[in-house]
């Protein structure tokens, strides 16, 4: 059942990434992109607060497979990689996290650039 609840989060996630980011594009896209911008952080702010909802009790495993697995999850991976890396410098791995954090930009840009190359032949 909870597979269920993450399906359906999912969902929702997805249908308000396309919607706030096309709503931000028509607005804003040509100075900065934004709607990519403002879906990754607002995606961390709130997969943080429902982490620590959960963690204090008021949030069942239900609701966090809704919110923060299923919707989180599709709105933006960002957000699990801004918990996962306070989460590592919150609990004293301070050097993993920068490794983590440094290794995950620096080797996401350089996998990207591959595959637009490996995609049209050059960059």
């Amino acid at each position: 059942m909870m597979s269920l609840w993450v399906a359906i989060g999912g969902v929702l996630g997805t249908w308000a990434r396309f919607a706030l980011g096309n709503w931000v594009a028509r607005k804003w896209m040509p100075l900065f992109p934004y709607g990519t911008w403002i879906i990754n952080l607002t995606g961390a702010l709130f997969l943080g607060w429902l982490a620590g909802r959960e963690a204090a009790g008021t949030l069942s495993a239900t609701w966090y497979a809704l919110l923060g697995t299923g919707f989180c999850g599709a709105y933006t991976t960002f957000s699990t990689f801004c918990y996962e890396a306070f989460f590592l410098w919150w609990e004293g791995n301070r050097k993993k996290a920068v490794v983590y954090v440094a290794t995950s930009l620096y080797l996401g840009l350089v996998a990207g650039g591959l595959g637009l190359w490996i995609g049209v032949g050059r960059i």
